[in-house]
């Protein structure tokens, strides 16, 4: 199984990008999928999850209502749409899948059994 993260980079504040995350060898359609972040000096932190086949998705307080997980089924591939970007935003941001995923454990890192190499986001003031 491989996730390959994509679509990171520089960008000033305010402005948006959008991650990818490409699923190979394995179906993801019925997977929680996850997107979490590490900034430099920090511990990786949950951001966003897309809560198994359904459309229930979570957010780390301070993301919600800028940036938005999505999943193309059809691709195979996640999605998370950032836009209003923070400096506070700038870190490496890492997809993960879990196929056993539950509510009550889908900010935990522990939680997902597959993990890409992460993609690095840069957000200058």
């Amino acid at each position: 199984v491989q996730l390959q993260a994509s679509g990171g980079g520089l960008v000033q504040a305010g402005g948006s990008l959008r991650l990818s995350c490409a699923a190979s060898g394995r179906t993801i359609s019925r997977d929680t999928v996850g997107w979490f972040r590490q900034a430099p000096g920090k511990e990786r932190e949950f951001v966003a999850t897309l809560f198994r086949s359904g459309s229930n998705t979570y957010y780390k307080e301070d993301v919600k209502g800028r940036f938005t997980i999505t999943r193309d089924n059809a691709k195979n591939t996640a999605y998370l749409q950032m836009n209003s970007l923070r400096p506070e935003d700038t870190a490496v941001y890492y997809c993960a899948t879990s196929g056993s995923a539950i509510l009550s454990s889908i900010r935990d890192a522990k939680t997902y059994h597959y993990w890409g190499h992460g993609t690095l986001v840069t957000v200058s003031s």
